[in-house]
């Protein structure tokens, strides 16, 4: 109790207080008229978001901009209201003195509330700046975030992940780490890749390849090339990395790689390239290790 006395706006309150209390008489009407005054508040208030609201979707801005805006427009008015609501309810208080002592408070109070405020700012400018919409598919690959986004108020936004979990983000979160927004556009690259023999034809297999990833629905070869390009040298197959683009959504990459994977497949396999198992050879340098896997063959002639 004695830290909140402390406090500038605190002290100006609980001063005019006392003295509102030893003159309860003469206050009766001044009373009335602040009760009135916030019962104005409310109805201005309602209008004014009303009317900014009605303006926002005349001009057709985006709705978390009309949101913002009808938020900050209740807030001012409501701020406005209250002011003249303490001054005529102690003379005392004059507007100047009143703004100087809730100033001082906002910040001490603001320290308290690091956080929520820290959230309330960050969800503003979210709102305002709208980096990603409901809707958007997306990732904040630092913290193992990722999902559709539902919603987005001024203090955290709720994530929902392909395995149906909701996952709830502070804002300040999202402001201030790297955020992947991944449908930002309507189609988004992905890859796969395919290991060919080493005894096949690399510029065969690249044709097969390409013509089969081309003939799927999925793929937006119209926009974009498919491209098939041999990586490098596997432990059992040149392996290719196979590119092309499709749908930007979790589930439309999914089902389109299933698609290419067995077009690939059955392209590969109706041109009799092999798609190769992994292939250890086993050197023995000992004979008596080469008895111990082979017995039966280890002290056999070599063919002639």
């Amino acid at each position: 109790m004695e830290e909140l006395e402390q406090l500038p706006f605190v002290s100006l309150l609980l001063g005019e207080v006392q003295a509102y209390l030893s003159d309860i008489g003469s206050a009766g009407p001044r009373l009335a008229a602040g009760l009135l005054l916030i019962l104005v508040t409310w109805l201005v208030a309602r209008f004014g978001r009303a009317l900014v609201a009605r303006v926002a979707d005349k001009a057709k801005l985006r709705r978390n901009l009309r949101d913002v805006l009808t938020m900050l427009t209740g807030l001012c008015l409501w701020l406005g209201g209250l002011l003249i609501t303490i001054t005529l309810i102690f003379p005392t208080v004059t507007p100047g003195k009143a703004l100087t002592t809730l100033g001082l408070g906002s910040i001490a109070i603001g320290f308290a509330f690091k956080d929520v405020f820290e959230n309330f700012l960050a969800g503003l400018l979210i709102l305002w700046r709208e980096p990603f919409q409901i809707g958007d598919h997306i990732a904040l690959e630092a913290n193992d975030v990722e999902g559709q986004v539902e919603q987005i108020t001024v203090r955290d936004s709720r994530i929902r992940r392909t395995d149906g979990q909701m996952i709830v983000v502070p804002n300040a979160l999202l402001f201030q780490q790297p955020v992947i927004v991944r449908t930002n556009r309507d189609i988004r690259r992905t890859s796969i890749i395919v290991g060919v023999a080493y005894d096949e034809d690399v510029d065969q297999a690249r044709e097969i390849i390409q013509g089969a990833v081309a003939e799927v629905d999925s793929v937006r070869s119209d926009v974009r090339a498919v491209q098939v390009f041999a990586e490098a040298f596997g432990a059992s197959s040149i392996d290719f990395e196979v590119a092309w683009w499709t749908g930007s959504r979790p589930v439309d990459i999914r089902a389109s790689r299933d698609q290419v994977v067995a077009s690939i497949k059955r392209a590969l396999d109706e041109a009799n390239i092999e798609i190769p198992f992994p292939y250890r050879t086993l050197v023995f340098k000992d004979q008596a290790e080469a008895e111990r896997f082979h017995p039966s063959e280890a002290g056999r002639p070599p063919d002639l």
